[in-house]
């Protein structure tokens, strides 16, 4: 067996064309705007941290009028959820907090 073919030869031997046979043609396949795949819009992420939804009486006085504070935190530790949830009151200027609930969300 021949060693150097030529690129004739070669297309004769995988393809098994005669030189009698033409060569096909391959079209270029050219992508117009109307057939190109338009992908879906992809949504924008929402927040799948868990969260616990802390819920304190608060009072700025002792023995003062108690209003509910509110307060969503980004962690699964209810400790650190609550450590928050009273800073953020202390900056309201609340003084007095009482754990009401702790609950996921």
């Amino acid at each position: 067996m021949k060693e150097n073919l030529s690129e004739e030869e070669m297309r004769q031997a995988l393809f098994g064309l005669g030189s009698n046979e033409t060569i096909p043609m391959v079209q270029d396949s050219l992508i117009t705007a109307d057939s190109q795949h338009v992908s879906k819009p992809r949504k924008v992420a929402t927040s799948r941290s868990p969260k616990l939804r802390v819920t304190l009486r608060v009072r700025t006085e002792f023995e003062g009028k108690a209003d509910t504070f509110v307060y969503e935190a980004n962690t699964l530790s209810s400790l650190i959820a609550e450590q928050e949830a009273k800073a953020e009151a202390k900056k309201k200027k609340f003084k007095y907090f009482e754990l009401i609930s702790i609950k996921a969300i």
